[in-house]
This record gives structure tokens, C-alpha cells and sequence, in this order.
């Protein structure tokens, strides 16, 4: 799959820009500020409904705009498909596929893939869990997007329970007994959770350990994926062993409805769930120590590029060929790493690759590039799709 054109309307810093693109790489370069990051954010947002780079789609939204159009046509094999969503901070936002109206915006996830590293990604290693969680969940939406449903009907629940649960130590009667309704709420769509990260964490874990042999070198450590939970039966943060016999979400249900028991004093004592997916980490080792708190810098970063590519190999694993989007990363990268990322996004069939300084990106890179500047942003090489550009206008009109 690729974006053969892209139309921002109102988008970040982007009063409005139309940009025809093409399979392969293109760099996007441009200073600081003038908003080469916003364009490849867009595309970001197509995949998953969300930033990188914020939690909440009002800064998304050009100051003093009431909304912001995220526009493109791709082409996926031998077909064409024109996306448009309409971000409205506070109200519900629209989209629409080939002009029909979609009835929930998440019926978009899963059409559109991509896989972003950014700077930001560090945080997935040394930041806090609920970073890891977040990356777990995107990816598993991004193979699976009926996940999608049940992630937010498990985040509904949980806001539930955790408000029935700050009343509880004066509840009686009915009250006790509306808490047992939510917990059998919150242990199926948990169950679910559960197993659908296990079985994401073991299908990842050997491509994340490939990818990190290719940026690190073969002599260093291996990387593995474990899984830490609240719920024993789940994991406790040990690396997953390739083809381990994982735990169906039945027995998971069962486990987290028996821990949810055990703990239901601590939970009224506190006023919170303290029992379920909401609470758990991925656990990223190098050899035999997690990462955080042990690697160094350079490991650190390389564990972040592993886990971007190896959500890339298993992406393509999955017969998909996702959109690789690398923010402004070469420039933090030394030349052993920059050599076996673009070996990378010279396989992909588009990667769209952000810099401030153009001699960053390796020259193999830079056949197709775009200048940011002014509000502009103007091809300098072929900028044309592979049959032909498509006028920002007629876009447009197609969407209508």
C-alpha cells in the first residue's frame, strides 16, 4: 500500500497543501517549525486515529479553524481508495471511504497501515508502562481492528467500576451486588485483551529480536519480549519462548475473575481497579536483564528501532505492506544504525522520511524529495504517483 495524494486542510501549522506522492522513499526536509513533522503525522493518523505525538486531536486543529480535513488516496494492489476524516475537536468526528459515510469512526482502523519512528519512541523503552500498553494496543488494532471494540468497551467498564468502586465502603445491598455485574463485564473483555497481547507479544518477540541483531550487531545481546501482568496466569514479565502454548482467553476470564476476587478488598480499601490489563507492561529484555534501567543510551535507542521494525517485518508477516514513516530520526542515528535502517526503507514500498538537514538521510534515500518552507511544500525531484498526479481540486471534489 501507498499514499499517492495527500490534501491537509487546516491541519497543524497547514492552512492547506496538496501533495502528490509516489511509491519508494521520499524526504520531506525542511527547518525546524515549518511543519515537515505534520505531514507524515497525518498519514499517521489515517492508521490509527491519533498522534504521536498528542492525546488529544484539538491540537491537531489549525488555530482559530473549527476543524482540520486529513485527505489521501491510496492505492492498495490494483485498487484505489480515497480517505477523508474530518477532526472535530469536541464533537464526533467524520469519515468517509470512497465518499461513503463510515457510522464510527473506528471502522476506519485496520485500512490503512503504517508504521511510525520518531524520537519519541525512547520512551518505549525507558519510559513508564503505560507507553508500552499504548504501543501493544495500536498494533494489535492496527492486525485485528474488531480489538478496537473491545478495548474501548473495556476502558468504559473500567471508568465504571472504578466510580462504583470510590463509593463502595458505603455501599450495601444493590450497590455490592452492581459491582459483581461490572467485574463479569470487566473479566470477559479483559480475558480478551489479555490473550490478544500474548499472542501479539509471541508473534513480535522473534521479529523484534531479528531487527535488533541487524541495528546492534550480531555480537550483541539477544532482545526478547515478555509480558507482566496482574493476573499470574498472564505472565510475569519473563521472555516468551518461541512457539510456547499460550492461555485461551477462557482461562484467562477465568484467572482474572479469580484475582479480581482476591483483591476486591484492597479495591475497596483504594477506590480503583488495581486487577487487569489497564495495569500491565510489556517487559523488554536484552540478555538476561530488562532494558529499563539497564541499557545504555545506544542500547536504549536501538531497542526502539527494533520494536518499529519488528512491528514492520510483522505487519508485511501478515500479507500487508505497510507505510514506513521515519520522523527526523537519521540525524540521532551513527552510521552503523542509519546503514541498516535504510536497508529497510529501501524494501518498503513507501517510506516517507523527514529531515531538517537533507545530507542526514544516506544518499541511496534521496532520490525523491520535498521541500517544507513557507507554507509551501514543493517537490524538487519526481513527484508524480505512477499514473500521474492527482490535482488537489479533483481530490476534493471526489470526496464530496
Amino acid at each position: 500500500m501507498h499514499v499517492r495524494h495527500l490534501q491537509l486542510v487546516s491541519f497543524r501549522n497547514w492552512d492547506r497543501v496538496d501533495l502528490a506522492l509516489q511509491p519508494g522513499p521520499t524526504v520531506v526536509v525542511g527547518r525546524n517549525g515549518e511543519g515537515k513533522t505534520n505531514l507524515v503525522e497525518a498519514v499517521g493518523y489515517l492508521a490509527t486515529m491519533g498522534s504521536h505525538r498528542v492525546s488529544g486531536d484539538a491540537p491537531l486543529v489549525r488555530h482559530g479553524a473549527a476543524q482540520a480535513v486529513v485527505r489521501a488516496a491510496l492505492r492498495r494492489e490494483d485498487r484505489e481508495l480515497l480517505v477523508e476524516v474530518e477532526i472535530n475537536p469536541g464533537r464526533a468526528n467524520r469519515v468517509r471511504v470512497n465518499r461513503a459515510p463510515l457510522q464510527r469512526p473506528r471502522e476506519l482502523l485496520g485500512l490503512v497501515k503504517s508504521v511510525l519512528f520518531a524520537p519519541e519512541d525512547l520512551v518505549l523503552v525507558r519510559g513508564d508502562p503505560a507507553e508500552r500498553r499504548r504501543f501493544l494496543d495500536d498494533l494489535l488494532v492496527s492486525r485485528t481492528p474488531r480489538l478496537a471494540g473491545v478495548r474501548s468497551d473495556y476502558d468504559r467498564v473500567l471508568k465504571q467500576r472504578n466510580a462504583l468502586l470510590k463509593t463502595a465502603r458505603l455501599a450495601r445491598g444493590k450497590a455490592i451486588e452492581t459491582l459483581d455485574v461490572w467485574d463479569g463485564h470487566l473479566t470477559d473483555l479483559g480475558g480478551q485483551l489479555l490473550a490478544a497481547r500474548l499472542r501479539l507479544v509471541a508473534d513480535l518477540s522473534p521479529h523484534v529480536a531479528r531487527a535488533y541483531a541487524q541495528v546492534a550487531g550480531a555480537d550483541a545481546a539477544r532482545a526478547a519480549l515478555g509480558y507482566a501482568s496482574t493476573v499470574p496466569a498472564a505472565g510475569d514479565g519473563t521472555p516468551l519462548p518461541e512457539g510456547a502454548a499460550l492461555p485461551d482467553p477462557a482461562a484467562l476470564t477465568a484467572a482474572l475473575a479469580a484475582r479480581i476476587a482476591e483483591r476486591r478488598a484492597d479495591e475497596v480499601d483504594r477506590g480503583m481497579t488495581l486487577v487487569g490489563p489497564h495495569r500491565d507492561d510489556l517487559v523488554i529484555s536484552l540478555g538476561a536483564v530488562p532494558a529499563k534501567g539497564y541499557a545504555s543510551h545506544g542500547e536504549s535507542w536501538s531497542l526502539a528501532l527494533a520494536l518499529r521494525l519488528g512491528c514492520f517485518a510483522l505487519l508485511r508477516a501478515d500479507g500487508d505492506e505497510p507505510v514506513l514513516v521515519l520522523d527526523d530520526v537519521f540525524a540521532t542515528l551513527d552510521t552503523d544504525r542509519r546503514t541498516a535502517l535504510a536497508a529497510v526503507a529501501r524494501g518498503a514500498e513507501q517510506t516517507l522520511i523527514t529531515a531538517a538537514v537533507l545530507e542526514d538521510v544516506p544518499a541511496e534515500l534521496r532520490r525523491t524529495v520535498v521541500q517544507v518552507a513557507g507554507g509551501q511544500a514543493v517537490p524538487l525531484g519526481p513527484a508524480a504517483a505512477e499514473d500521474g498526479p492527482v490535482d488537489g481540486a479533483v481530490l476534493e471534489e471526489r470526496a464530496r
